[in-house]
């Protein structure tokens, strides 16, 4: 009897060992075919190369690793492998991007073309009315008296004028490429067109056919094309600019990923110009997103799930028992999820208290070690006067001696608040030098980096290759409709937009009279004993 059970005990601590095994070079082989396919579907984006990050930073966009907070304390050297693979349709793709950045700009260059030639036609018109008269029949045209003259110098001064007004409204360097055309712009410029053709068409059957001897009546056909063209100017003033003034609707924006939300009141525009106002407002409003945050909730649910392991301990069987097996095994994880959903807040209370206490053991020591590093600024300018002129230290070279003292709390603290890839070395170093330029004081310099602020702060990597796409079920040529919603897509996260109409407000007024405000105080004259 003793020798069975053990015999059978010998053979169950021998099967979960083989299943063990087994789970193992299956996980293992997993692990090879998941690294092999990361290696294939690695994509490859063409940017220039950003600033060094400030002491090894290892975040990679879309897939951050959160680094220990201690880590590289004691580390001397760092060193590692990197693999980059292009697969067919990494090449496909690029090639798709490089053809639409050449498309983009063949347009651009397109517009530009026709609204230069559009702006010749128009300023050469009036001059060819008053010089072609001169070429084909000088010796018909009667002299031009004062008032002619007169009118000369009207149309000069009017072109003048035209010209100046055209430049400072159509000549403006573009401020984003937009997918779809201007409509205002492109009915603006089809009426000048037209308006000047029809000129044409009358010049030439009443005037150059004829042969018309009153030179003085095309004169004032000149100054009239001249004033049309003027108020022309005017209408494209007022639907261009002064249309869109007006608050009419209530854009609300929520960024995907973290959900910040803000609200901008904007004019009678369409879609696409109501998006390049909005995303003008996000680099200056919007804090810089950060997805190196992002990842901690991501790796706390992992981590969760991690803790969930289901054996085979009798091996793979046939298919009906695999189907049973993986439904139990479901149903367990399932149970055993909600079994720990019940401590999970407790756990991600006591996430977050620790974080908040590392975050403010390293603000401390960074704003005592930025403190002192401004003192010895100041020692060393008090030591500096004494000098000669020749041996004074330039800002430049005040910061690179200082920023060693401050170098590891900045960059624990950085590491702590996950924002080490947001800041370089050089970036720090010149902010350092620009501070002590205008004698800014420890709390100015630390600003930057204890509060996160507007994308534009930050280097010019961080925004300047950045596309966005326009998604919109309704057509971006439309106007905004109330209750109208689109996105804003960029490579890592999407702005969400909703339009809300601003409400009529109806005010009535109530007239109080003055005198309802009024009493009479009476005071008695007897006292009382």
């Amino acid at each position: 009897m003793d020798t069975e059970s053990t015999y059978s005990g010998y053979s169950y601590y021998s099967g979960r060992s083989r299943g063990s095994h087994r789970h193992g070079e299956r996980s293992r082989d997993r692990h090879k075919s998941r690294s092999k396919d990361s290696r294939s579907e690695k994509s490859v984006t063409i940017n220039t190369p950003p600033a060094e990050p400030l002491l090894g930073d290892s975040t990679v966009r879309g897939s951050e690793q959160i680094q220990d907070d201690n880590w590289g304390e004691t580390t001397t050297a760092i060193t590692g492998t990197s693999e980059h693979s292009l697969s067919q349709e990494d090449i496909v793709r690029i090639t798709k991007d490089l053809e639409d950045s050449v498309g983009l700009d063949c347009r651009r260059y397109l517009a530009l073309t026709l609204a230069v030639i559009l702006g010749l036609l128009v300023f050469l018109t009036p001059l060819a009315f008053l010089v072609l008269p001169h070429l084909l029949w000088p010796e018909k045209l009667q002299s031009c008296g004062t008032a002619c003259e007169g009118l000369f110098i009207s149309v000069a001064f009017k072109l003048l004028i035209l010209l100046l007004a055209v430049w400072a409204l159509f000549f403006r360097p573009p401020r984003a490429g937009l997918p779809r055309v201007f409509v205002f712009r492109a009915l603006l410029a089809v009426l000048v067109l037209l308006f000047v053709i029809s000129y044409w068409l009358f010049y030439g059957v009443r005037i150059l056919d004829s042969q018309d001897e009153n030179y003085q009546g095309i004169v004032q056909y000149a100054v009239s094309l001249v004033d049309a063209l003027l108020f022309i100017h005017y209408l494209a003033i007022v639907l261009l600019e002064l249309r869109q003034l007006q608050p009419s609707f209530s854009m609300c924006v929520t960024r995907s990923t973290d959900g910040e939300t803000r609200q901008y009141n904007l004019g009678q525009l369409s879609i696409q110009r109501a998006a390049l106002a909005i995303l003008e407002h996000y680099y200056c409003d919007f804090s810089v997103h950060n997805p190196a945050l992002l990842s901690a909730s991501k790796s706390r649910a992992a981590k969760h799930l991690a803790g969930l392991k289901v054996y085979n301990v009798d091996g793979p069987g046939n298919n009906a028992a695999a189907a049973g097996l993986a439904h139990s095994q479901s149903r367990a994880m399932i149970a055993a999820a909600a079994r720990r959903r019940d401590s999970s807040h407790n756990e991600l209370y006591y996430e977050e208290a620790e974080h908040e206490r590392r975050v403010r053991k390293r603000r401390a020591r960074l704003v005592v070690a930025v403190e002192e590093a401004f003192t010895h600024i100041k020692r060393m300018q008090e030591d500096e006067q004494k000098k000669s002129p020749g041996d004074v230290m330039d800002p430049r070279e005040a910061a690179q001696a200082i920023f060693p003292s401050m170098a590891r709390a900045l960059q624990k603290y950085l590491r702590t608040t996950r924002q080490q890839h947001c800041h370089s070395m050089e970036s720090i170093q010149q902010h350092l030098a620009f501070c002590i330029t205008h004698s800014m004081t420890p709390k100015a310099f630390l600003e930057s980096y204890l509060s996160p602020g507007p994308t534009l702060r930050y280097s010019r990597d961080h925004w300047l290759a950045r596309q966005w796409t326009l998604v919109s079920e309704a057509s971006v040529t439309s106007g905004l409709k109330d209750g109208g919603v689109f996105l804003l897509k960029c490579v890592d996260f999407s702005l969400v937009v909703t339009s809300r109409r601003i409400p009529y407000i109806q005010l009535s007024e109530e007239y109080i009279d003055p005198k309802s405000h009024k009493f009479v105080l009476r005071l008695q004259s007897e006292t009382s004993v």
